[in-house]
């Protein structure tokens, strides 16, 4: 559902989407996300940056049918979890730098600052979004910008009807840890237990081409854990560890070996953060040098993170219905 309206200087339009609060909100505050639905049905998303946080700043990315390339910054001036995101709009060039909207070719008196406010609401399992951008001039420019909005908020829609989240994986240049978020619609005693209830762990952990088997999972400070995985062909994968610090249903914290390479140990954190209708999940993997860390994504572990929260997500979307996830 669409309704837009546009006072003088402000362009509004809300939309009533059929997805959960957490994954509309994570498809504008994380990267990846966002990059799904950036831009008008013709365009993509080729790069966003994003600082999300009050006086943070993000550089984003629309690639034309003809392969130019538009880019917007702007910083954000309110963050209310949940609630409502404030940003200034700006246009810009691939650098960061503010230009003119000529820069574009775009004619009429656009301001070289912009406000864009976005606010939030979860109304029965869907969820209502109001857009306020301001400072858009009146005329053809009005129109094919609210055309614009309307028609990226379209791929939003099916970016979340059909993902319901998106895990992000941060893993940079010359730093020994790997960082993943994903927003789960489920709340995080769901989460925790799912973490950490031997009965789940073969339901989610790993990529749906092994099967997973708990050998042993004494969750408590100094317990013990060891899961060995099997492909199509037999061959098996272990892994173990042990628990180091446990606060139900807040934080994980514990160690991951693989051993088919003895000696290489990462500290694995879990937290899990309540959201209004949702959990918060972040993951922090610390190696022990930064060419293992940097051994582990050359592995495919970011494809095999992504992958097992997918699977999280099912599994705990079947917690809730009763039925059973694949």
């Amino acid at each position: 559902m669409s309704k837009t309206n546009g006072r003088k200087d402000e362009l509004t339009i809300t939309r009533l989407f059929n997805a959960p609060l957490v994954a509309v909100w994570q498809a504008w505050s994380e990267p990846d996300a966002l990059k799904r639905w950036w831009g008008p049905k013709t365009f993509t998303a080729p790069a966003s940056r994003i600082d999300f946080r009050v006086g943070g700043s993000y550089l984003n990315c629309m690639r034309g049918p003809d392969g130019r390339d538009y880019w917007s910054k702007g910083v954000y001036r309110e963050i209310v979890p949940m609630e409502r995101i404030v940003y200034t709009d700006s246009f810009a060039d691939e650098k960061g730098n503010t230009v003119p909207a000529s820069h574009y070719n775009m004619p009429g008196s656009w301001p070289i600052e912009m406000t864009v406010s976005v606010t939030f609401d979860e109304q029965n399992g869907r969820t209502r979004m109001t857009l306020r951008h301001k400072g858009v001039p009146e005329g053809t420019m009005r129109e094919l910008c609210e055309t614009g909005w309307n028609e990226s908020f379209d791929k939003l829609e099916h970016s979340v009807t059909k993902t319901g989240g998106l895990t992000s994986i941060i893993a940079e240049p010359g730093k020994q840890e790997i960082i993943l978020t994903r927003v789960l619609d489920a709340p995080r005693d769901a989460v925790f237990k799912a973490y950490t209830d031997p009965q789940f762990i073969p339901r989610w952990w790993g990529p749906r081409r092994l099967t997973t088997k708990v050998l042993k999972m004494d969750v408590r400070p100094g317990g013990r854990w060891r899961i060995v995985q099997r492909d199509f062909s037999g061959v098996e994968f272990k892994f173990h560890g042990v628990y180091h610090d446990i606060r139900p249903p807040e934080r994980l914290v514990y160690t991951f070996e693989f051993e088919g390479m003895p000696g290489h140990v990462s500290l694995e954190t879990g937290t899990f953060d309540e959201l209004e209708g949702g959990t918060l999940l972040t993951g922090k993997s610390v190696f022990q040098s930064v060419v293992d860390r940097d051994g582990m994504m050359a592995g495919g572990m970011a494809e095999g993170v992504s992958e097992s929260m997918d699977r999280l997500a099912e599994l705990l979307a079947s917690m809730k219905t009763g039925k059973k996830a694949a």
